[in-house]
């Protein structure tokens, strides 16, 4: 019976370890998503950045770090990118929950496009500890930090 209570137990730590966590802007959206994050992940899907941001401020989810985290992608990827509003965006994010695995990789990224090694740097070593074993997020920030670098011609 102890046995029996240690293996649910086990699988129950591991089913929060694992199944938990921040959605990232650019996968679709969860049978559980609220109806604004699915519509607005489904907008950003298809490159509807504009559609994408309407979408999330008709929401009005301000205490919502993944609600943050897709405005800040949406405002970082449309045409003209708002990188301030996506740093913006982002930073809230992080403050409401500072281990956001998707705020955390798109901040990174965002430092890239403004030539800010040392802050996408930052992001990724936020992100090893955030991962509890390496994440998609930390091996898509890790290999465009290593592009970055190599278009730069940085070792």
């Amino acid at each position: 019976m102890a046995i029996k209570r240690f293996a649910i137990s086990l699988f129950s730590i591991f089913s929060i370890v694992f199944g938990l966590g921040a959605f990232a802007a650019d996968t679709g959206p969860s049978e559980s998503a609220p109806s604004w994050q699915a519509e607005a992940q489904k907008e950003i899907k298809a490159n509807q950045y504009d559609a994408a941001i309407k979408t999330l401020l008709a929401a009005n989810q301000p205490n919502s770090a993944d609600w943050n985290n897709l405005l800040g992608y949406a405002q970082r990827k449309k045409t003209p990118p708002d990188l301030a509003a996506a740093e913006r965006y982002y930073q809230a994010a992080l403050k409401i929950d500072p281990k956001h695995r998707g705020a955390l990789e798109y901040y990174g990224e965002l430092f890239l496009m403004k030539n800010d090694l040392a802050g996408a740097e930052q992001m990724l070593a936020r992100l090893n500890k955030a991962c509890f074993l390496p994440c998609e997020e930390y091996r898509e920030l890790k290999d465009e930090i290593a592009k970055y670098r190599a278009q730069k011609g940085i070792k």
